[in-house]
């Protein structure tokens, strides 16, 4: 039965992101801000089927720790999902920094370009860093937020990698302050795994961890600490007596 809803949920993506990847070059006139909400309609459905097909529901905690201003968020990432739910749910638009590769991606990549998010050549090296901050303070000053996902790549239930500094840099070079958000998509949407199972995600947002008279390396710590301590409230059981 998971093999067969998850064929069914694939199919489902695959059938919705071809006619919205074409109505997304159709509305490319619009303002960025009617462009971003018309755009956002397909993550939330591609959300409304993990629910409905594969029986995957979620739930939010600490959502009043939301700030009311600027901020760069920075998250835990287990799973394709919450770069779907990120966008599409929370109530300021979204930044993600990516590869500009991405963009040639068919379809998906063609929506994602028409964004204003924060594509960056990885090959400039340190001025790809560069590139971040200035295109993030841009972002920032149009009241958008960017996310990171500070361990660089999709991280298995119950492990760590190591946190990076860019998106605590960011955060300390533009004056704004973080926000940690720890979750437990992977147990339910595994990293590069067909089959996917029912259950629960839960987003947990943190309070803000101001940047202001700190370095990137103290921000870095302080976002680690919180995560990673509220993944054990999440999921304790994978992380045994540690």
């Amino acid at each position: 039965m998971a093999w067969l809803r998850s064929a069914l949920y694939m199919a489902f993506l695959t059938i919705t992101v071809i006619p919205y990847a074409f109505a997304c070059l159709a509305w490319s006139f619009l303002p960025l801000h009617q462009r971003y909400r018309l755009t956002m309609g397909w993550p939330r459905l591609a959300i409304w089927g993990a629910r409905v097909i594969l029986g995957i529901k979620w739930q939010i905690k600490g959502w009043e720790n939301l700030p009311k201003g600027p901020a760069v968020i920075l998250a835990k990432h287990q799973s394709a999902w919450e770069t779907l739910f990120l966008p599409a749910y929370l109530p300021r638009q979204a930044c993600f920094v990516y590869k500009k590769e991405l963009h040639r991606v068919p379809f998906f990549g063609w929506g994602l370009a028409l964004l204003g998010m924060i594509p960056i050549n990885r090959s400039k090296g340190r001025d790809a860093f560069e590139q971040v901050v200035e295109i993030g303070q841009k972002r920032l000053n149009e009241g958008r937020w960017p996310v990171l996902f500070p361990e660089g790549t999709r991280v298995a239930p119950g492990k760590t990698a190591r946190f990076k500094t860019g998106g605590a840099m960011l955060a300390v070079r533009t004056g704004a302050p973080v926000v940690p958000i720890a979750l437990n998509s992977g147990e339910c949407w595994p990293r590069n795994a067909f089959i996917k199972k029912p259950g629960r995600i839960t987003v947990s947002i943190g309070p803000p961890i101001e940047s202001a008279g700190r370095n990137a390396a103290e921000v870095n710590q302080l976002v680690q600490k919180w995560i990673e301590s509220e993944m054990r409230i999440l999921n304790p059981e994978r992380y045994g007596a540690k």
